[in-house]
Parts: C-alpha cells; structure tokens; sequence
C-alpha cells in the first residue's frame, strides 16, 4: 500500500513541466513559464529534476553553492527573482551523474525535502525526459497539483508526449494543458515565418485528450541566445512578444490552479413550489 504523498513546507502548488522525449525545448519552458508566474505577482520556485542532466544553472546564469544551515537544510539559490535549486550546484559542473535509479530518486527527495523553501504559491518541477524512476518517485512519493505537457508539432514528439499524458492519467495527477514549442521557426533576419516541425500537432494532442492548449512557441534564435546567456527571455525583454506569450500561459495556469474546487458538493436548488 502506498504511503501518503508528504507535503512539501513552504509550498502551495507544485507543477510538473514533462515531454515525454528530449530536445522539445521543456527546459526552456520551464524556466521561462516560472518567471512568467513570478511577473504575475506570484511566489514562485524552480526545481531542476533532471539529476543526470541538470541545466538549470546555465539557463539562470550562475555557478554558486547554496547556503547550507545548521540544520543541514539548503537555502535555496536567488535569481532573477525566484528561489531556485538545481543538483547542478552541488556538484562540479563536469561530474558525470553515474547513479542508479535509486540513487536518483533519494537526490530528488533531499532537494525537495532538504530546500527551505520561502512560502511559495508555485514550485515549478522541470522533469527529465521520459517516464522513468524520477518521473514516478514524483507522482508517488510528492503532493503533485499538476502537470503542463511540453510538445513540438513534430509527430516523434507526439508520440511521447502522449506516453507523459497518459502516465499522468495513470497515476492520478491531472494535466493542465498542452504548450507546444517551436511551432514555427521564426528567421532572425527577415523574420518570414514556417513550419519547419509540421502544423496543427500540439492542438490535436490538446483535442484528443481534452485538455486545454496553453499556447504556442516558436523556435527563435533570440530565444535560445538568452538561455545560453543565462539571461531567460521573459527577464531580458520583458515587455516583448515573447514574454507577453509565457506570460498568457503562466495566467491559464494560475486560474487552473485558483478555480473553486467543488467537486463532491451537492447542488443546491432552490424553487417556489
């Protein structure tokens, strides 16, 4: 019999950014979805769940050591206003992760468990690709609110997608939407605009589970300039397009998340009979 989800102290909702297969762009999603939350007046955290591949510090632009208490607790890193925590600094930034599955899993508990997180209204989770050990240690062990599934167009990354899709159905956790990425490619340049990874794939992944589409991403020079540079769109050009399309994600999302929840109440009719 499985134990009861242990919740997580300091916070409200945890989200899980999931793909189902690599190089669909999730990463960047999920830092930029993150700070988009934060530009909505949210307290938001970041949780780099990727043990053997953790990206977060390049994307956040920082090699430091999180501060450890006497306690043996981590204070979590500060950037661009979240509270983020990533494997990847507390290990050298070329060590290879040669860990088995258990192994994996107990470092995601410590980083779960161990950051004192600051009173937080969203942890978002960026998950390694797959449907592995990390994915159902975290639908298992952890208070998971929900999910946001991260596709391309592309009908290879559909076929994964819809693997994540339905492992969540599975282990009971309900997915908020669909976003796909890199929807069209936009030229640096000229700016002509094409479908370089196929059309219409993310909206009917979206039908065909009925959940929402969140929205849609292109595959933009710019954008994978600022992650390299450790500077996410959303922070370097606040005000553009780019940061305007996370931001209408990041509002679906927080109004799934505050929706009355009433299932189980009876309804009420009233009559003049």
């Amino acid at each position: 019999m499985l134990q009861p989800a242990k919740p997580v102290e300091g916070v409200r909702h945890l989200i899980a950014i999931a793909s189902g297969k690599g190089g669909v762009g999730k990463s960047t999603v999920a830092v930029n979805l993150a700070l988009a939350l934060s530009q909505c007046k949210r307290r938001v955290g970041l949780l780099d769940a990727d043990i053997y591949g953790p990206s977060l510090p390049l994307m956040l632009g920082a090699q430091v050591k999180p501060e450890i208490t006497g306690a043996k607790k981590m204070q979590p890193v500060l950037l661009h206003g979240l509270q983020a925590m990533s494997i990847g600094w507390l290990v050298e930034a070329t060590s290879a992760m040669i860990w088995r599955g258990p192994m994996a899993t107990t470092a995601l508990q410590q980083l779960m468990y161990d950051t004192l997180w600051d009173q937080l209204d969203e942890l978002v989770i960026d998950l390694p690709p797959g449907t592995g050990d990390i994915h159902l240690t975290l639908a298992q062990k952890m208070p998971v609110t929900a999910a946001v599934i991260v596709t391309t167009p592309q009908e290879l990354a559909l076929a994964d997608a819809r693997r994540a899709l339905e492992m969540f159905r599975r282990v009971k956790i309900p997915v908020i939407g669909i976003v796909e990425n890199m929807a069209e490619h936009l030229c640096s340049h000229c700016g002509h605009s094409e479908m370089i990874f196929g059309e219409g794939g993310g909206e009917a992944l979206a039908a065909a589970y009925e959940v929402p589409l969140l929205g849609s991403l292109p595959l933009s020079g710019r954008i994978r300039e600022s992650m390299d540079q450790g500077c996410p769109m959303v922070v370097k050009d606040p005000e553009g397009a780019f940061a305007a399309k996370y931001r209408a994600i990041a509002e679906q999302v927080i109004a799934y998340l505050e929706k009355p929840q009433m299932d189980g109440f009876p309804e009420i009719i009233i009559r003049n009979d």
